[in-house]
């Protein structure tokens, strides 16, 4: 596998699996053991700022290896997989700036919270077909720049092959 497309797995996965990790796992931890709720609440909006960033520092490296080797963007990438990232950025940017402020502000939270809550699933769903995806593609090798051909090779056909004295 050619270094840009282990590149774009990976940044696939690490965005799937942290969001994976701080949804399931941190943040109801943080609200089981914290001292307070108000304590966990403060935490976890840093993690969930921390994971906006790192969404959008993987969706720019995953639509960078979206790109050909000139240079230009493939609309038909992965099979679709471009409308998954910026689907999973835009969910992350209005959780970061239009949700995160009201919840701060304490402003009708059963509301932003579920709002909130929708958003972040949106972007871990979006996440996880991305890298079903971007892995699916991978294993069919079309990820991977096509192997050069040697002039021997494709001079010679399957059913004759040719022999050097």
């Amino acid at each position: 596998m050619h270094w840009k497309a282990r590149l774009t797995l990976f940044a696939a996965a690490l965005w799937w699996g942290s969001l994976s990790v701080i949804g399931f796992m941190a943040v109801p931890l943080l609200f089981r053991n914290a001292s307070s709720p108000r304590v966990a609440g403060q935490l976890a909006g840093k993690l969930f700022e921390a994971q906006t960033l790192l969404g959008l520092v993987c969706g720019i490296v995953v639509l960078m290896g979206a790109r050909d080797e000139e240079g230009t963007a493939s609309l038909g990438w992965a099979r679709g997989a471009i409308g998954f990232v910026l689907a999973a950025m835009l969910c992350a940017l209005l959780q970061e700036f239009a949700v995160a402020p009201h919840i701060v502000a304490r402003q009708n939270l059963p509301f932003w919270h579920g709002l909130g809550t929708a958003l972040y699933a949106a972007q871990w769903v979006c996440a996880g077909v991305l890298l079903w995806k971007v892995s699916g593609e991978g294993r069919q090798g079309s990820l991977t720049p096509p192997a050069p051909s040697s002039p021997t090779s494709a001079s010679s056909s399957p059913s004759s092959p040719s022999r050097r004295p």
